[in-house]
């Protein structure tokens, strides 16, 4: 039960996926009609095309649909209790494959059954009963994993089973006045062989890019010409699938989609499926465009080129929770997706979750970290915070270089933490395998402490000096306000703190960015922060 003060921040907030419920609420004007004297759920839909690898890509939609779900929830929400809603993740596998994508094996196996539907063409990794049946199965154990509420809907299993058999024979009968929707977006080559309707090739199994003569809509009948020869079949029962365009229409009309939202590449798609929808006699759901994803070089993610972070790429080095931060912020700006934003993304969502008990609704509803917890069902993390941030745990481990070890790190964590028990820290546990993963393959490779100049020299010196002289469990805020004063030191020679700090960034942890110095020193402990002083002066 949602209690009146969010409801009714709810209904007001300026919060993206409430903008959303509240522009979705006003299509029902509140919560969506009853039926059969009960609520009848709004629908909300996210598509997959399973002709490559799920990418973070095919995971944000799902994630920020869902954001927008529970927003709902409470926006349209009688009497304290949830609106029902549903979710399909509905996947394109009846598509045809138009070319092997780059990053599968047996790529030879796939090129010989190019054109066929995604289902009937065989594994190429040699684990499922099809290509689609393998692809479709690595999103699921990825939205299984994060704790989604979905229901998983083939478009194959639609097609070959007749459930869309009403729907495609609606497609027949309104076959002219969905041809004079596409034909004028066409290319006049293209129109000459257009046709909503794809015919399946009773003898190749291809799925048929060729003019069709609507014979019969109520038996689903259809003309065309097959290898020469005209061939009369049955588009229903999976004989046949729809243009892109024309089968998103479809589905929203067959399955009733409320809501479903897209990147900006499917613009045109939703204008033209709009328009089709409505000839279908449904209506085009309520919906966002947002912008996509680039990968590090600041071009398109794709699938077949796998140019962006795999699922598995990003929870190797970052939480589950920090993709999901990643993800929930600006959904109408383009954002750079490589390994680089994650220690920030992981910071970022902890500061964010710590925050939320002392918000109000109004900017808790703003928080990431609020929408994200609420979306998975999470809402008893509110408040947690970690002892130890992930940028401190990435200087730590690359100080202790490229074959550190889980056991070292938690030796060190007892310098800053009077209860360094993983039993007891769990988030930071998982953090420290992934920092451990991060530094070998991206920091230590890259490490290079240079010398200190005189004056850095100096100055190293000095706070050398100050370390010797302090109790080894001295605060970290102890220890950053005497970096800082020595930092001003006139006779040093630093125009300003950022000179100083980026002096001991670089001479004794070898890089541009760090920690902040007192914690870093608290965690790595006085004497051996001293070493590295030592190592850094004989370079000097």
């Amino acid at each position: 039960m949602f209690d009146d003060a969010l409801i009714s921040a709810a209904r007001v907030t300026k919060a993206w996926p409430f903008q959303e419920a509240q522009k979705l609420a006003k299509r029902f004007d509140g919560a969506k009609p009853a039926k059969d004297g009960r609520a009848e759920p709004v629908l909300f839909e996210t598509g997959y095309g399973p002709s490559g690898l799920p990418h973070i890509g095919t995971f944000q939609e799902v994630l920020r649909t869902t954001l927008v779900r529970r927003a709902y929830e409470i926006v349209a929400s009688e009497g304290g209790a949830p609106a029902p809603t549903r979710l399909v993740a509905f996947s394109d596998d009846m598509d045809g494959l138009r070319k092997v994508p780059d990053n599968v094996p047996n790529k030879e196996l796939l090129e010989s059954h190019l054109g066929k539907p995604l289902t009937r063409i065989p594994d190429p990794f040699g684990t499922h009963e099809s290509f689609a049946h393998h692809n479709n199965a690595r999103l699921r154990e990825f939205l299984d994993r994060f704790g989604f509420d979905y229901e998983f809907v083939s478009a194959s299993d639609r097609y070959n089973s007749g459930a869309f058999d009403e729907a495609l024979r609606q497609v027949l009968r309104k076959y002219d006045d969905i041809q004079a929707i596409m034909l004028p977006t066409l290319r006049e080559e293209r129109r000459k062989t257009y046709s909503p309707v794809l015919p399946i090739s009773p003898k190749s199994g291809v799925v048929l890019q060729v003019p069709v003569e609507v014979v019969d809509p109520e038996t689903g009948m259809v003309r065309f010409e097959d290898e020469g020869e005209m061939v009369e079949q049955s588009i229903l029962g999976g004989n046949a699938k729809l243009q892109w365009k024309v089968d998103w229409a479809m589905r929203w009309y067959a399955l009733g989609v409320d809501y479903e939202m897209c990147g900006k590449d499917l613009t045109d798609s939703v204008t033209q499926s709009g328009r089709i929808v409505k000839v279908l006699g449904g209506r085009k759901p309520e919906g966002m465009i947002y912008e996509l994803f680039l990968d590090a070089k600041g071009e398109k993610i794709s699938k077949s080129k796998g140019n962006g972070l795999s699922i598995e790429e990003w929870l190797t080095y970052g939480s589950e929770e920090s993709l999901g931060h990643y993800i929930y912020a600006n959904p109408k700006s383009a954002k750079q997706l490589h390994v680089g934003v994650i220690p920030r993304a992981v910071d970022e969502y902890w500061q964010f979750r710590e925050r939320i008990p002392e918000q109000d609704w109004d900017k808790r509803l703003g928080n990431p970290a609020w929408n994200l917890l609420h979306a998975m069902g999470h809402d008893d993390g509110a408040g947690d915070s970690l002892p130890v941030t992930y940028g401190l745990l990435l200087n730590l481990v690359g100080v202790l270089g490229a074959d550190a070890t889980h056991q070292q790190v938690w030796s060190y964590l007892g310098n800053y933490m009077h209860d360094a028990d993983p039993d007891d820290h769990p988030d930071l546990y998982r953090l420290v395998e992934k920092a451990l993963a991060y530094n070998r393959d991206f920091v230590a490779p890259t490490l290079n402490k240079r010398a200190p100049t005189e004056n850095e020299a100096a100055a190293l010196r000095d706070l050398d000096a100050y370390l010797a002289s302090v109790p080894v469990d001295t605060p970290a805020e102890d220890l950053q306000t005497q970096v800082y004063e020595i930092g001003k030191k006139k006779e040093h020679g630093f125009e300003n703190l950022r000179d100083w700090f980026k002096a001991l960034y670089q001479t004794l942890l070898g890089s541009d960015q760090g920690p902040r110095m007192g914690s870093f020193i608290a965690l790595y402990g006085i004497e051996n922060s001293r070493q590295l002083i030592a190592e850094a002066l004989e370079k000097a």
